[in-house]
Order: structure tokens, then sequence, then C-alpha cells
């Protein structure tokens, strides 16, 4: 591979049907393995835990991301794109925002309309800040440190804001099969809009890129939650492992590429 070759790839895949697969199965193993640390393993199981003394969703977000940040100092450090490494870094920042948002919306007190807006906020104060510092958000500028600290930082910011925007919606009326269809819907209709309208197909990565998360957490809590709150009340763990075998399955079986680089003006 020739150095000018190298220079037009970014260090993200191509965004492709297979990414978005992969994605969503990252989100929702990242509800279930978060749940499953916080919840199952340090006993966060109410509303109204963690308000005192140990906090597990604390914890959970301590483990998770320190995690995070070593992978993606790795993601930094590498000079080209890894599948793995970064599909594992996508994993460690969706589980870290399980925990984080769990703890924002609940142990914090703010619920999740209060966790849902502040997170709302800060993804779109890291956008604003990425877009005024290197011109672009688009993942295509992903291929030099800077756009890669703002990338992992929108990335963590939107996992985060997906979780408690999903926990807000399937607490509702909908619960977890209704909202699931909502955000599904409108994963739909901004599938329709990249193909059919003149909207910026960056925003729309972006507005994808989010709902995915959502998406996920509602799912993952159908499948653990108790049969009595409209779960299927499986096992956190044995969903986990199920998930990650067909991430890591999908990411063996379907063609990895890095994603084309913006070409910078002489």
């Amino acid at each position: 591979m020739t150095d000018d070759f190298k220079d037009a790839l970014t260090k993200v895949p191509a965004v492709t049907l297979g990414f978005w697969v992969i994605k969503i199965l990252a989100t929702t193993f990242g509800e279930t393995m978060g749940d499953t640390v916080s919840m199952s393993w340090l006993g966060e199981t109410t509303a109204a835990a963690g308000q005192g003394g140990f906090n597990g969703y604390l914890v959970g977000t301590a483990l998770f991301g320190g995690l995070l940040a070593a992978l993606v100092w790795m993601q930094i450090r590498a000079h080209a794109f890894h599948p793995w490494l970064y599909w594992a870094t996508i994993i460690a920042s969706t589980t870290a925002g399980t925990t984080l948002a769990d703890f924002a919306t609940r142990s914090l007190g703010i619920g999740y309309p209060g966790g849902s807006l502040l997170l709302l906020a800060l993804v779109l104060a890291s956008l604003f800040v990425w877009h005024r510092a290197m011109g672009s958000i688009s993942v295509s500028s992903v291929h030099e440190p800077r756009a890669e600290l703002y990338y992992w930082l929108t990335i963590t910011f939107s996992q985060t804001l997906g979780t408690a925007l999903g926990d807000w919606v399937a607490d509702g009326p909908l619960g977890y099969s209704g909202a699931a269809l909502i955000f599904g819907g409108a994963l739909a209709l901004v599938a329709g809009a990249y193909f059919r309208s003149r909207i910026s197909h960056v925003a729309l990565f972006w507005a994808a890129f989010i709902l995915t998360r959502p998406l996920g957490a509602v799912v993952g809590d159908f499948l653990d939650k108790p049969v009595s709150h409209g779960g299927l009340e499986l096992s956190r763990l044995v969903a986990s492992l199920v998930l990650g075998g067909a991430i890591i399955a999908l990411i063996w079986l379907v063609p990895q590429r890095a994603g084309q680089a913006e070409r910078q003006a002489a």
C-alpha cells in the first residue's frame, strides 16, 4: 500500500449496511453488559440505588471509562484502521455510556428528561466545538489526532444520550417494544432522507448514529428486564455473551475497510 493511498484513508470504517448492523448490535450489547456490571454484579437494582454510600453506576463508569480511555489512546496511536480495535472502542463507549447515563438519571436525581436534555446539550456542544476547531464534523475527516479526539468524545456523549433517551421513552406507556418501533421508524426516516432528500449527509449520519443507541438500549432492556415490566427476563450475562458472539462473527465475516478521507485544500 503506497503512502499516498494510506493518506487517503481514515481510521474509521466505511459507512455501509454492515456498519449499521454491527453498530446496533454493539449498542444493544452495551446496554446488557453495562447492566450486568452495574446491576447484577454491583447491586444497583432500584431507581433509588446509588444515592448514598457505594455507587455501582459510578464504579461501572470508572471501569468502562478507563477501558475506553485506553482504547481511544490505542486508536490514536494506530497508523491505520484496525476493525477489531475500532469496534472494541465503540463497545467500550456504549457500555460506559450505559453506566454513566444511569448514574446521571438515577444517582444525580435529574431523571430521564433532565439527563436526556443535559446529554443532548453535550453532544451538540461537542459537535459545535469540533466544527469550529476543524472546519468539519464529517467522519471522513477522522484521520489525524485532533479530529479523532473530537470524534470519540462526541461518540461517547451520543452513546450516553441514547441510553437516557431510550430509558425515558420506554419508561412511558409505549414500553420497550413500542419504543423500539419509534426509534426504528425514526432510523428508517433518516435512511429515506439520505437517499431521497438534499439534507446534509453529515447531519443525517450523526442523527442515525445517535438514534441507534436508544434503539439498542430499549432492545437490550427488552431482553433482560422482568416479564412484569414488559421484558423477556433473560440473563443479562447470557444475552451479552450471545450479542458479543454475533458481533465477533459479523466483524469476521462482513468486509471491513477504512473510509475515504477528505481531501484537504492545497
